[in-house]
């Protein structure tokens, strides 16, 4: 006797339907993956969802933020739409957008159910991270020192130990200058810098500094001063250097995902890299920002805390997601 019969094919699950639903709705399966629903169903009857990785659907977007191709697609289930992000309700992961889309485009492209490996992980990634300490290092989560793990996060900070400290996170892997590239950061602060000695950078750079992030020659960054929550952007090419200008938003501390604020870093076009917050565009008038043309590279995904002398502390900075996906356009 066989030991297995084919029962169905693998690319339609099907449940018994605990509601109404039409044809084309959206519908989580049981093992997580996203589905779309096949034909009207009645309550209680047999409900068929399409689960085929890789299928592209054009869908509902929220509105309020810039999709990105290649970025992550959320489905947000109490609104009915595609966001870039979940929280803590019934939202599910869909896919990957296929294509741009505007902050006010009511629709997007999404090809459901896939998760490609990021090209450069700062956390997952096979060359992790390089962190080099300035400063006495101490023992215990709350001490200074190398990243703390949590899951799959990884923390730093800044204590109230009286001297200059320094901690980064630069990954390994790194990528050309021109690879058509787009850097995400997810990012939580629990709390800032208690005064003007402490600072704040992450995002893309030929390298890293033991004591001053100012002191990297490429760059494109996001940064906080310490002891202010304003959220700025700065660039740096090797030759001309963008000083931190202010994105006009402000960083909320905290662990929960509500204090979660998710960066992007667009640099397809190397005149013009595009700093996002929260899927909104920032600084996009702010003259030469992002012109990093002349670098030579290559660039790594970097987060890196300071300060430069007493009492002051910051953090932990919980790093959630650093990653860089390349594109050959």
């Amino acid at each position: 006797m066989a030991e297995a019969f084919t029962y169905a094919g693998g690319e339609i699950i099907e449940v018994t339907a605990a509601a109404a639903y039409s044809d084309g709705d959206m519908y989580q399966v049981p093992d997580g993956r996203a589905g779309i629903v096949r034909g009207d169903v009645a309550s209680g009857a047999l409900l068929s969802a399409a689960v085929v990785d890789g299928l592209i659907l054009k869908m509902t977007k929220t509105s309020g933020f810039v999709a990105l191709a290649g970025g992550r697609a959320y489905w947000d289930h109490s609104a009915n739409a595609v966001n870039y992000k979940k929280v803590n309700d019934r939202d599910y992961y869909l896919g990957r957008f296929t294509a741009d889309a505007t902050s006010t485009a009511t629709t997007c492209y999404v090809a459901l159910n896939i998760d490609p490996k990021y090209d450069v992980d700062l956390l997952r990634g096979e060359g992790g991270n390089l962190s080099v300490p300035t400063g006495t290092q101490a023992t215990g989560s709350a001490g200074f020192g190398l990243p703390r793990v949590y899951g799959g996060s990884q923390a730093i900070r800044v204590t109230a130990t009286s001297e200059a400290q320094c901690i980064d996170m630069l990954s390994v892997d790194r990528f050309a200058v021109g690879s058509n590239w787009i850097a995400e950061f997810v990012l939580r602060l629990a709390a800032n810098g208690s005064g003007s000695a402490c600072d704040l950078t992450w995002g893309v750079a030929n390298g890293t500094s033991t004591t001053d992030a100012d002191a990297i020659t490429e760059s494109c960054f996001f940064h906080i001063d310490g002891g202010a929550l304003t959220i700025l952007a700065e660039s740096d090419d090797g030759t001309v250097e963008v000083g931190a200008t202010t994105t006009t938003v402000s960083i909320t501390e905290g662990t929960a995902v509500a204090n979660r604020f998710e960066f992007w870093l667009d640099g397809r076009d190397t005149t013009n890299v595009k700093y996002y917050i929260n899927g909104a565009e920032v600084n996009a008038a702010t003259s030469n920002l992002g012109d990093i043309r002349l670098a030579t590279g290559p660039l790594g995904l970097l987060v890196h805390i300071e300060k430069t002398t007493g009492t002051e502390t910051i953090g932990p900075l919980f790093v959630d997601r650093a990653c860089a996906r390349l594109m050959e356009q």
